[in-house]
């Protein structure tokens, strides 16, 4: 049996018709190329809007009352442009009228959203003479908005006994209300990540390539140091933790699906189709880098909760009576750093908006500790690696990297796996500190 493979083009690389012709290319090439899932039109240059963006803001206006014509008109002639530059016989008038009607009414602002997807799967199906199979038959959720695993994964399996190969739009599927009506229902920002890994799972993939602006991971933010190299290889627990700390080529979710079942993702760029890019591997497939550090990534935007109490740690109960205050409130903590008479939860900022006295009122009621403060414009950074366990000093260097840029360290965290280390710095020394621990491990 031949190989399968599924591809996703990410919004840069569908913009217009020019990149449209990239993507047939690089789609045309392999004929193991036979499932393709894109994204909605991204920006064509700096000062462009996306597409999605364009979407949410329509609807929004159509809702307060703006005439929908006038609304969608920037929309309609970004995907007529593509149909007329790509001679397309291509007619988009009923998805139009479709688009007016459900704008006119409420709660169907993810059916806005998605259109983007929708309108550049048809015209992408078009343009590679695949069938087009829309994602809202083939991805369900359940009623608490979750991936709906059992039917999902019969309906892509029964999609590809039919087609040997089809565009199926990202970043959206189907759910029920309590009536039992259905309506379209989006992941997250940047959700076509996941479509096309639960695409690759559905059809039993070999593998799931991902195209998108960039030559694969960086072993650090492009934005923050000059020409960091590639990463060939990582397996899926580093790229995890380096993309939940900001490292945001692929979404972080979409690692799971083909994850429990083995298939590798290949992060390529469709302007540099040549480039090998990254592979995201099992961890026995992967290799452990020469300097034991994988990459390093960080974020801005927390706080720390701190707590000090005498004999805390041999007091029974005490971080579950602390951590109870947050479940009440559904709060969820990014980390937990702790001493023999110390505890820190640390948050986003934005958790503590608007309820922070509330909430340090009842952790003092809860924990009764002697002291508690909050820390505020703290930025995380995550040193993440493979080879950390069975070496020496990384640390040591890790902490003389920052120490030798002159930046106090606020908080310090190591992983039970000691896959990572986190350490909190103030927001001010964000860049500066990145920039440490870069030349530190990665500059020879």
């Amino acid at each position: 049996m031949s190989k399968i493979k599924v591809v996703k083009f990410g919004g840069s690389s569908l913009a217009d018709a020019a990149q449209f012709q990239k993507v047939a290319r690089i789609i045309l090439a392999e004929p193991e190329r036979r499932y393709v899932v894109p994204s909605a039109p991204g920006k064509r240059f700096k000062e462009d809007r996306k597409v999605t963006d364009m979407l949410y803001a329509c609807y929004d206006a159509v809702q307060g009352g703006a005439d929908f014509d006038a609304s969608f008109a920037p929309v309609r002639e970004r995907f007529d442009s593509i149909v007329r530059d790509l001679n397309l016989s291509v007619d988009l008038e009923d998805s139009y009228a479709q688009i007016r009607v459900m704008f006119s009414k409420p709660d169907e602002r993810d059916f806005a959203a998605s259109r983007g997807e929708y309108l550049n799967g048809l015209l992408l199906a078009a343009y590679l003479g695949f069938p087009f199979v829309d994602a809202a038959g083939i991805i369900f959720f359940d009623k608490f908005g979750k991936l709906d695993e059992a039917r999902t994964y019969a309906s892509l399996k029964e999609m590809a006994a039919r087609f040997p190969k089809a565009v199926i739009p990202g970043f959206y599927g189907t759910i029920r209300d309590a009536d039992g009506r259905k309506h379209i229902k989006t992941f997250s920002r940047g959700g076509s990540d996941i479509t096309g890994s639960i695409v690759a799972r559905g059809v039993s993939a070999d593998l799931y390539e991902n195209w998108t602006d960039v030559s694969g991971f960086f072993v650090a933010d492009p934005r923050l140091v000059t020409n960091p190299r590639v990463i060939d290889t990582i397996s899926f627990n580093e790229l995890r933790e380096l993309s939940y700390m900001g490292a945001t080529v692929l979404h972080e979710d979409s690692v799971f699906p083909v994850r429990a079942v083995g298939i590798p993702i290949n992060i390529r760029n469709t302007n540099e189709p040549d480039a090998p890019g990254t592979r995201i591997v099992r961890a026995e497939d992967a290799p452990i880098h020469s300097g034991r550090v994988t990459g390093v990534a960080g974020k801005r935007g927390f706080c720390v909760i701190t707590m000090e109490k005498d004999m805390m740690n041999s007091e029974v109960g005490f971080t579950r009576r602390v951590l109870s205050v947050l479940e009440r409130h559904g709060i969820s903590y990014e980390h937990l750093p702790t001493g023999i008479d110390t505890l820190g939860i640390v948050l986003h900022e934005d958790i503590l908006k608007g309820r922070e006295e509330l909430l340090l009122q009842e952790i003092q009621e809860a924990g009764q500790p002697d002291h508690i403060e909050v820390v505020h414009n703290i930025a995380l950074i995550a040193v993440v690696g493979r080879g950390m366990v069975r070496s020496k000093g990384i640390a040591a260097r890790l902490l003389s990297a920052i120490a030798g840029a002159d930046i106090n360290i606020r908080m310090i965290d190591q992983g039970s796996s000691e896959m990572n280390i986190i350490i909190g710095v103030d927001q001010n020394d964000f860049e500066r500190a990145v920039r440490a621990v870069y030349v530190e491990f990665f500059v020879y």
